[in-house]
């Protein structure tokens, strides 16, 4: 039976947010290098899509969080803060 990590132990959403867009930016460079083989492209590739789907639902929520923050009671009416000038 596989072990899992203690909740205090665990890597928060911001540092596995940072660390995939990272590895993403990383993957882009050696892409468009053009030394990567074919197979090397298409393997890049396709973990780039994984990284950009997670990246991608990590924002989706944080933004909800944020929304819950501003308005708990009806999120999806929330509006964005602005600061007055």
């Amino acid at each position: 039976m596989a072990k899992t990590a203690p909740a205090s132990v665990k890597t928060p959403p911001g540092v596995d947010f940072e660390h995939s867009l990272d590895e993403l930016e990383q993957l882009v460079a050696r892409m468009e290098g053009g030394e990567l083989s074919l197979d090397e492209s298409l393997a890049s590739f396709e973990r780039g899509i994984g990284l950009f789907r997670h990246c991608q639902q990590s924002l989706q929520q944080a933004e909800l969080r944020v929304r819950l923050l501003l308005d708990p009671d009806a999120p999806d009416s929330a509006e964005p803060f602005e600061p007055e000038l």
